[in-house]
């Protein structure tokens, strides 16, 4: 088994991701490109090959700051990445890269996003779920599978005058005025605008935003979409929380559905949330079925699981404070924060 690094040429490697089952928008080369030219991150795209074949792939970023550590990810900010691979030989060949890359870098740990349980004795953590909605043929199909306490949420923003539509890159500054109060409001440092052009820029075909605006005509709920194969994702999404008594999102999420399906999607990815968590009940009340995530680590020998998370006791009294702090200021450094964050 051969394992080799791929910096060019890659309508194999992305042919490879487009039909392995488990393949996602985040293994192709087009995520690369997002990555490095928006972050600027160190990345390593290894292949196992046999017979000069593709057999498996691996895509790592590397993180290297004096606030939260040198370690690595496959694929960092968003939900899926990790080991595409035919066997477990290409599997276990890739890991082994991994480490040889892990060592090199004198990172912590490589931590690698999986939708799907492997042949592996790596550690794993199971705490974060998906929720995946198999879609109908029509809008119409999908509004009368829901019970009628569903429908009645989804019907409540309209009367109260609230709209919702898809669109693209002319809705990027509405959705990020949305998201940046949200994000603020979270304790969450926030992207750039510049990370969701570029992600529009360079897959104009998978990206996508919905906007919610109330009767005045004001933007309040936004989210951006991404499509791949045949399963549309909601990663980021946001409403403001002076509106949450109107249900926007509700809406909002019902828009982006109804758009799911009339572009030929035939499954909906809620994005990853914690058990039992008001986001958990959320996702769950559309009647979709609950996926587990697998999050493996490659960590030296007696390496701890990282816990670069909010749940962290140390981050309480960051988020706390980044609560308080003028929206202004949260936009103007939130960026060069979160770029170091997985």
């Amino acid at each position: 088994m051969q394992v080799s690094y791929i910096t060019e040429n890659f309508q194999e490697w992305d042919a490879y991701v487009h039909a392995h089952e488990a393949g996602s928008l985040y293994h192709t080369s087009a995520w690369k490109k997002i990555i490095e030219r928006h972050f600027k991150k160190e990345t390593f795209y290894i292949a196992a090959g046999e017979q000069d074949k593709i057999v498996g792939v691996l895509p790592l970023v590397h993180f290297k700051s004096a606030l939260f550590g040198n370690f690595i990810v496959s694929v960092p900010y968003v939900n899926y990445g990790g080991i595409l691979a035919d066997s477990r030989e290409a599997m276990e060949a890739l890991t082994a890269e991994a480490e040889t890359i892990r060592e090199r870098c004198g990172a912590d740990f490589v931590e690698l996003r999986d939708i799907r349980p492997l042949e592996t004795h790596l550690p794993v953590k199971t705490q974060k779920v998906t929720f995946f909605l198999d879609l109908p043929e029509s809008p119409d199909d999908l509004m009368a599978s829901f019970k009628a306490k569903l429908r009645s949420q989804i019907r409540r923003p309209v009367k109260e005058g609230i709209t919702g539509e898809v669109g693209g890159m002319e809705f990027l500054d509405d959705f990020y005025e949305v998201f940046c109060r949200n994000m603020r409001d979270l304790g969450t440092p926030v992207y750039s605008k510049h990370f969701f052009r570029t992600i529009l820029e360079e897959t104009p075909e998978n990206s996508h935003i919905a906007l919610v605006r109330s009767k005045e005509g004001k933007t309040i709920g936004a989210a951006f979409l991404h499509g791949y194969k045949q399963r549309m994702e909601i990663p980021w999404a946001s409403t403001l929380r002076e509106y949450n008594r109107f249900s926007p999102n509700m809406l909002m999420y019902w828009e982006v559905l109804r758009f799911s399906i009339e572009k030929g999607y035939k499954q909906f990815d809620f994005g990853r949330c914690s058990r039992d968590s008001g986001t958990y009940r959320f996702k769950k009340q559309w009647g979709s079925v609950e996926q587990q995530l697998y999050w493996y680590y490659v960590l030296p020998s007696g390496g701890e699981l990282p816990q670069i998370n909010p749940d962290n006791p140390k981050y309480k009294l960051a988020i706390s404070m980044w609560q308080k702090m003028p929206l202004a200021f949260t936009r103007l450094l939130g960026p060069s924060i979160v770029k170091n964050l997985p």
